[in-house]
């Protein structure tokens, strides 16, 4: 069997040193030294000004908008994970859904201006699979008309744009380190801002809201992260170059097996490199979209409609959207099993399988 995908695992012995200090502290949680150390880590490892450990990816993305207590209405992108839009209504606001743009299935920049009214807020995109918005056109509409800029970059660790990180941009960045993620911590998630007040707001929100026993600076809910998972993320992060040249490895494998198939890769940001967290396709049809992952899935090589449907008719709490280039390229696009261990060989398999059901 061959999953989509499959959490990289670190040495156990790495792991367990980790685990052998927490039992000697019986220090659990509570942001205790290895949440703390793993927050210096990654701060100096993507080159980033202020960052925080949370509970997961979802979480940062409700911190972001009750940070900058935001109302009304939210423009969004339809094609991403339903926690970019849940968070928002979570949240109290409305999502205002705008189309994507067709090459690299990101919201189209070009299209934003056009849904903002007075009761807009602020902007929420997602770079898709890791890929970059267009930030700066973001950023000029965001100043023009006085909104916020929040990014889910869930999907774009170690992501650089001419060499300044990708969570540099918008007022707060979001990212999970959920297992399925290139690089995770089991469960988890980080805040990321240039603010330091929004990021002194958000770490006492974070813990309640506590600013010291018996006192209160904000109101807060427990969105802090374990021992437990931090050292997944200690043990992890020594090995993020192999996992990046690896996952880099099969996906030139896969571009160079699948040359002549009838499908496209999304068109990459332009100064900005792949981190490959994803290997989608959009198909030339959906009808060859589908027989593929069947005739994939008869062989137990299980793939993903990610994203399908789009968010913008499929959520019993969002008014419906038509939405023409969402709505096609959710209904044509897949994602490849790409993962650590998955081999050339597998690889090969996959796209021998896949061509079948083209040429035949």
């Amino acid at each position: 069997m061959i999953p989509v995908t499959k959490p990289f695992l670190p040495p156990q012995g790495i792991y367990q040193n980790y685990l052998n200090g927490i039992w000697k502290r019986q220090w659990l949680t509570n942001m205790g030294p290895l949440a703390s150390d793993l927050e210096m880590q990654l701060k100096e490892h993507l080159d980033v000004q202020h960052l925080l450990f949370v509970t997961n990816g979802t979480m940062a993305l409700q911190f972001a908008i009750k940070a900058l207590e935001l109302q009304g209405d939210i423009i969004t992108t339809p094609f991403s994970f339903v926690a970019t839009t849940s968070s928002i209504v979570w949240e109290c606001c409305t999502p205002v859904f705008v189309d994507i743009d067709p090459e690299s299935l990101n919201i189209d920049a070009d299209k934003i201006e056009a849904a903002i009214t007075e009761n807009t807020s602020a902007i929420l995109a997602t770079h898709v699979y890791g890929n970059p918005c267009d930030v700066e056109k973001i950023e000029a509409i965001a100043k023009k008309h006085n909104l916020k800029v929040i990014y889910d970059a869930a999907h774009a660790f170690g992501v650089k744009i001419n060499g300044k990180s990708v969570f540099e941009y918008g007022d707060i960045a979001a990212c999970s380190l959920h297992a399925t993620k290139l690089y995770h911590s089991v469960e988890g998630g980080l805040v990321i801002t240039k603010d330091p007040e929004l990021l002194k707001k958000i770490a006492y929100m974070r813990n309640f809201g506590f600013d010291g026993p018996g006192h209160f600076a904000e109101l807060g809910i427990n969105g802090k992260n374990s021992e437990f998972h931090a050292a997944m993320g200690l043990a992890n992060l020594k090995f993020v170059e192999d996992i990046h040249e690896k996952r880099k490895s099969i996906t030139q494998r896969y571009d160079e097996k699948l040359k002549n198939l009838k499908a496209v890769r999304p068109v990459w940001h332009k100064e900005s490199e792949n981190n490959f967290a994803y290997y989608p396709l959009v198909f030339e049809s959906e009808e060859l979209m589908v027989k593929c992952a069947e005739h994939l899935k008869l062989h137990e090589i299980f793939t993903r409609r990610y994203f399908y449907p789009s968010l913008a008719d499929s959520l019993p709490y969002v008014k419906p959207q038509d939405l023409p280039v969402t709505d096609d390229i959710s209904r044509r696009v897949l994602c490849l099993p790409l993962y650590f261990d998955l081999t050339s060989e597998e690889v090969d398999l996959i796209c021998r399988l896949i061509l079948r059901v083209q040429n035949n």
